[in-house]
């Protein structure tokens, strides 16, 4: 399961869920990708929910959907934040457009919808933005992971290991 050559972004901001970070940032890493932290530009460093720090390696505006192979949309209220940032939104439109994996957590479905790229799309996502999504135009589904040509979306912290597996999977690892 070699990720090498691989390169995947995981975007943050405040507010973001721990674990919908911390633990794709490290399983990816530990199979040789290289994992960059693409904040929206507010700060060098975010704060999750509980107050635990992730550092920002580069900021939207600095990078191109062009040098990564993956874009990871983690959960908690973050999303509701990156979202007010246009670099962050064109980020994750580009890459959908490119046909590149787009990856999103819990409450990650609202870049999704914001990048307007769930439009006849099955996707999954904490059931409270379930009306947010189907009114983008996706349909939802209650499953721990749906994978979509190269939508990969999750529910819940306890669907990593799934959500995981089918990024790894739509990356040839």
């Amino acid at each position: 399961m070699s990720l090498s050559g691989k390169k995947i972004a995981i975007l943050a901001e405040n507010l973001y869920q721990e674990l919908e970070v911390w633990y794709p940032l490290l399983r990816f890493r530990e199979a040789g990708a290289q994992v960059v932290v693409v904040g929206s530009g507010s700060a060098t460093e975010h704060t999750s929910k509980l107050g635990y720090p992730v550092a920002v390696d580069q900021f939207a505006d600095a990078v191109k959907a062009a040098d990564y192979d993956a874009v990871i949309i983690p959960g908690g209220y973050a999303p509701d934040i990156m979202r007010r940032y246009p670099a962050m939104v064109r980020l994750v439109k580009d890459m959908a457009d490119q046909e590149k994996v787009v990856a999103a957590i819990c409450h990650g479905g609202w870049m999704l919808a914001s990048a307007e790229v769930v439009q006849g799309k099955t996707v999954t996502a904490f059931f409270a933005i379930k009306d947010d999504l189907v009114h983008a135009g996706a349909n939802f589904i209650d499953a721990e992971v749906a994978v979509d040509g190269n939508l990969i979306t999750s529910r819940k912290p306890e669907d990593l290991p799934a959500f995981c597996q089918a990024i790894i999977k739509a990356l040839g690892g």
